[in-house]
């Protein structure tokens, strides 16, 4: 399946643009005729015939549109500090599209070594990871945001923070709740602060273990996510 990402597209015929026109008739070798698929990044799965294969404005007519493709029958939310080193949070971002992930919030910590990051590179990133797993919805990215900002919106029933106090005991699978919305908070990589930790209690906010090993933070947050997405497929009504 030759997948372009067309966040755009409106009507039956739509022109990709220079970039992905010359991926489609320079490096696949894609001719008039053929057919490839389009996604929006909200579900919409297009099958489309190819009817001028110009290397800079490849034109594309419709002919067929699936809704809510590749939807995921669970919702999760990873909250992260981004790490010092950004390799590994672009790394992070491209495992959990491919597992599957709702929405992914950088979070700004008391002990956070980073404090911004190019959300553009990030969702270039996040498409090319839904376009090669094949699926049709991109997740929320949530550029930086305070730490005691994040608490105060989200839903303290359904978020739970990993951290390495040592009242952090149970773990997700004590808490999780078929059919629920599921917020993981991952702290960066001198984890959360007390203050933060008390901050996050005051709210509702639950405290849970990601097992015995000490994580990365990228590695943690990809825990968390792939545990989920196992707790699902384990526990998800029929």
């Amino acid at each position: 399946m030759h997948l372009f990402y067309t966040p755009d597209i409106a009507s039956e015929l739509y022109t990709l643009p220079e970039e992905e026109s010359k991926h489609c008739t320079r490096v696949l070798r894609l001719q008039q005729g053929d057919t490839v698929y389009l996604v929006d990044g909200r579900g919409g799965l297009y099958t489309a015939i190819i009817q001028d294969a110009h290397q800079k404005r490849c034109q594309l007519q419709v002919i067929d549109k699936q809704v809510e493709y590749g939807k995921l029958p669970y919702y999760v939310h990873i909250a992260v500090a981004p790490t010092k080193n950004i390799d590994r949070m672009e790394w992070f971002v491209e495992k959990a599209v491919e597992i599957g992930v709702s929405a992914i919030t950088f979070l700004e910590c008391e002990h956070s070594e980073r404090k911004q990051l190019r959300l553009d590179r990030i969702e270039k990133i996040a498409v090319s990871a839904m376009k090669q797993s094949q699926k049709g919805f991109l997740p929320l990215l949530n550029d930086m945001t305070p730490f005691e900002r994040f608490i105060q919106t989200c839903i303290p029933a359904d978020t739970f923070i990993a951290h390495l106090e040592d009242d952090a005991t149970k773990t997700i699978k004590e808490y999780y709740k078929p059919g629920r919305q599921h917020c993981i908070l991952i702290g960066p990589e001198g984890d959360f602060s007390p203050r933060e930790i008390t901050a996050a209690y005051e709210a509702g906010v639950k405290p849970i273990t990601l097992g015995q090993s000490r994580l990365r933070t990228e590695t943690a947050a990809l825990v968390a996510c792939h545990t989920l997405h196992v707790l699902h497929d384990i526990y998800a009504p029929l």
